[in-house]
């Protein structure tokens, strides 16, 4: 009998977003509803042989697979886990299972983040934080909005999410603009934005809106520099990955009145400390890591994820991140 944890289930929906029923007999489940530090997970899964992750909510270093020697497999979603540390899985017999992509579960998900990106830039171009907090402790209206309609929309990134709100913008009315390491001129005119250099997207944009992927070249990418080129009455919104931006810096800029304003979903730290600025600032809107976080995409993840652990149990081909893994001494006597 597998001992099978599911990590991270903030809005407790893992047992509801998958047919778990299949594992009755082979798997005993154990649901961690609140995220773990490294100290209480080394404790909590030390009998466990599978966990399954949800993307980034849970770090696996190197020092963490040196306190659970029972662990056999973790299900990962997508196809590399950056707070996973594979080369210590493999060194410690633990297979890592990547998603299967071609599976059609995932075809319909990629709305989730570039619909949740524009109800936050709405939020917060219109102050629903304050407002809505107002509302709630028996006040009435304090702020004046901005209208989107005729102002520029920079896009820091024009990659398949970066596309999507080229399109929302256009149909709101909104100049289009983007920048990227590689983006080309007639890639970004082919959805209808226009490309400029990195420093006149931050120049221009009454928005701006992050959408790159977190790795070496753009960790910290935008600083004290670029948020000083920005209009003091634009606005900064981050759906991608919260060390894309100095968070220091993005802090003195609201706070100094550099920017008018931020919207944010991703943090340095997940989730934020409960005394994190952000929490508090009235000129930023918050949300917890929400943008891909809907019945249709966790439906998805759970799914893929059920996939590779019924596969695991059953001794059958498994999607395998590190192959090396599976000469190692734990995996040929599981087999």
């Amino acid at each position: 009998m597998l001992k099978l944890a599911l990590l991270d289930d903030y809005a407790r929906v893992a047992l509801k977003s998958a047919d778990w029923s299949v594992l009755k007999g082979k798997a005993e489940i154990t649901v961690f509803d609140r995220h773990l530090s490294e100290d209480e997970a080394a404790a909590l899964l030390r009998p466990f042989d599978v966990l399954c992750t949800i993307r980034e909510r849970m770090s696996i270093p190197r020092s963490l697979f040196q306190h659970l020697p029972n662990l056999k497999l973790v299900t990962i979603i997508g196809m590399s886990l950056p707070n996973l540390d594979l080369a210590a899985a493999t060194e410690h017999g633990v297979i890592v299972a990547h998603s299967n992509f071609a599976n059609p579960i995932f075809a319909n998900i990629a709305s989730a983040t570039p619909e949740l990106t524009w109800g936050l830039m709405i939020a917060t171009v219109r102050h629903l934080g304050v407002e809505m907090r107002l509302m709630r402790e028996g006040g009435w209206q304090s702020t004046v909005g901005s209208i989107l309609a005729g102002r520029t929309l920079g896009l820091l990134g024009l990659g398949r999410i970066g596309k999507r709100m080229a399109a929302y913008g256009r149909a709101f009315g909104m100049n289009v603009i983007a920048w990227s390491q590689n983006l080309t001129e007639e890639t970004a005119a082919s959805v209808g934005a226009r490309r400029v250099e990195k420093d006149d997207l931050f120049r221009q944009a009454d928005v701006l809106s992050i959408h790159l992927v977190l790795s070496d070249r753009t960790r910290g990418l935008v600083t004290g520099r670029e948020l000083a080129l920005m209009k003091p009455d634009a606005y900064l919104i981050n759906t991608s990955r919260g060390p894309i931006v100095v968070e220091a810096d993005l802090l003195d800029a609201l706070r100094s009145g550099r920017i008018a304003g931020a919207g944010i979903d991703v943090f340095d730290d997940e989730p934020p400390a409960a005394d994190h600025p952000f929490r508090t600032m009235d000129n930023v809107v918050v949300t917890p890591h929400l943008g891909y976080v809907t019945h249709e995409t966790m439906t998805a993840f759970y799914t893929d994820t059920l996939d590779a652990v019924v596969a695991f149990a059953n001794g059958a081909p498994i999607r395998v991140a590190n192959p090396a893994v599976l000469e190692h001494p734990k995996q040929r006597s599981a087999r």
